[in-house]
């Protein structure tokens, strides 16, 4: 039997396999009217595919927890109840063909009020009909192109703790059995984690323990009113590539800081962290080669005992393999391949030996 298509088991939740969908915006739904932030026809298509195709389960993209908390106008979110009707749809398919449909919350935090990459990304001025200012932990803009965020006071930090509780609430409402909290790339939560972004000098600031403060608040929130049998992952970004880079003098997050962190997280009813890099600071030199991301997860698993999954240039089934063999991590994430090939898992299967589910429609002709 295949390592890769075992089920593996996170509190009461069982995954069919450990080939998993990562997070990746499409910027596809409505900027504005009743229907802002809502999934749409194209993205039940484009989830549905991939259960279809044998995903073991699939974490829909970032998901803002406020219409100030989207990265584009176009971005998904979840602060209302149309938004969640909307979703009972894609969530139901998953789980009929078997696939665990999960959610990744999230806040944009200064890098937020841009345009779609494929429009060229650029931020959208605060004075624009579609563009707002974003909100930071300091009055520190991501580059010389994006607006200067507004500093969040500590009350307007706690509002955001109950945005991503209240965001939890409703995911589990539409039909979600994972929630991921979004601590990766550059966004709010990673942006109060790293000293380059985070100059405060209140208890939000400074020192480890105060800049995972926000982190650890929000991980305590969405677990207080997730239930007790279903897990909470966090993504993270393991490093921000500038303590990496001998030659980049700016002070950042670091690997030795995440492993810092996921023991925090682990004690604080986390379940899995998704491993990934980079997002937070503009120019960075970042080693990109398959499974450049791995070692990190690794790392993790082995000094913390906290579940990991790994991402990043995994696209070959045999690779995916030896990443869950050698005990690197527990679960494998997927991002661009899985664009490319919505039916990795049932290909793979055939490869490894494994097996993926089908749909019944398509009998023994899989």
């Amino acid at each position: 039997m295949s390592a890769l298509f075992e089920p593996y088991t996170l509190r009461s939740l069982t995954v069919p396999n450990r080939v998993w969908m990562a997070p990746m915006c499409q910027y596809s739904a409505e900027a504005s009217g009743p229907d802002v932030g809502a999934p749409g026809a194209w993205h039940f298509a484009h989830y549905a595919s991939r259960a279809v195709g044998g995903t073991g389960l699939a974490l829909v993209e970032a998901t803002a927890v406020s219409p100030e908390g989207r990265i584009s106008p176009a971005d998904l979110g979840i602060w209302n109840d149309r938004q969640v009707e909307a979703f009972r749809r894609i969530t139901g398919f998953l789980s009929s063909q078997g696939t665990v449909p999960g959610i990744q919350l999230a806040h944009a935090g200064r890098k937020a009020s841009t345009g779609r990459p494929w429009q060229g990304g650029a931020p959208i001025a605060a004075d624009d009909p579609e563009g707002w200012t974003p909100v930071g932990p300091s009055p520190l803009a991501f580059d010389e192109r994006h607006t200067v965020p507004t500093e969040l006071s500590v009350e307007g930090i706690q509002q955001v703790v109950r945005q991503f509780a209240d965001a939890a609430r409703r995911a589990l409402d539409a039909g979600f059995q994972v929630a991921e909290i979004h601590g990766a790339h550059g966004y709010l939560i990673g942006e109060f984690l790293s000293p380059h972004s985070n100059h405060r000098t209140d208890s939000y600031g400074g020192s480890f323990e105060n800049r995972a403060r926000f982190a650890l608040e929000v991980v305590d929130a969405v677990r207080a009113v997730w239930p007790e049998e279903l897990p909470v992952f966090f993504r993270i970004s393991a490093t921000d590539w500038l303590s990496e880079n001998e030659d980049d003098p700016r002070e950042g997050w670091t690997a030795d800081d995440t492993v810092r962190l996921a023991r925090e997280l682990l004690a604080h009813g986390i379940d899995l962290l998704d491993v990934s890099t980079g997002g937070l600071a503009p120019g960075v030199r970042i080693p990109v080669e398959p499974g450049y991301q791995v070692p990190f997860a690794e790392r993790v698993r082995k000094e913390t005992g906290l579940p990991v999954a790994a991402v990043g240039l995994i696209t070959d089934p045999v690779q995916a393999e030896k990443i869950v063999v050698d005990g690197s991590a527990d679960a494998v994430l997927l991002g661009r391949e899985l664009l490319r090939d919505p039916y990795f898992a049932r290909n793979a299967s055939r490869v490894l030996g494994g097996d993926a589910q089908a749909p019944e429609q398509y009998g023994y002709a899989v």
